[in-house]
């Protein structure tokens, strides 16, 4: 029962998260990658502690591989929008 549960709870976590991005308008994501960040971070956190088990432990460990990439793109694109707003000289 608890597998079915967490799949469930992980379907509507992903339906949610498509529906919340998809809404935001362009203007708007390198602002929100800073807070995306944060998020990746806890999940980052949770994926370690969750690696119990062979299912645990690849669902961490792809979660760890997700996170880490958009943790990652996510400092490149503030990098990226910071440096527009430098002085050249």
């Amino acid at each position: 029962m608890d597998l079915i549960t967490g799949l469930t709870i992980f379907m509507l976590a992903v339906f949610v998260g498509f529906e919340v991005i998809t809404k935001v308008p362009p203007t708007l994501h390198t602002p929100l990658m800073s807070g995306s960040n944060a998020i990746s971070g806890i999940t980052l956190v949770g994926a370690i502690l969750a690696g119990t088990g062979w299912l645990g432990g690849l669902l961490g460990f792809l979660a760890v591989v997700f996170a880490s990439i958009n943790v990652v793109g996510g400092f490149l694109v503030t990098h990226r929008m910071l440096d527009m707003f430098r002085k050249k000289g």
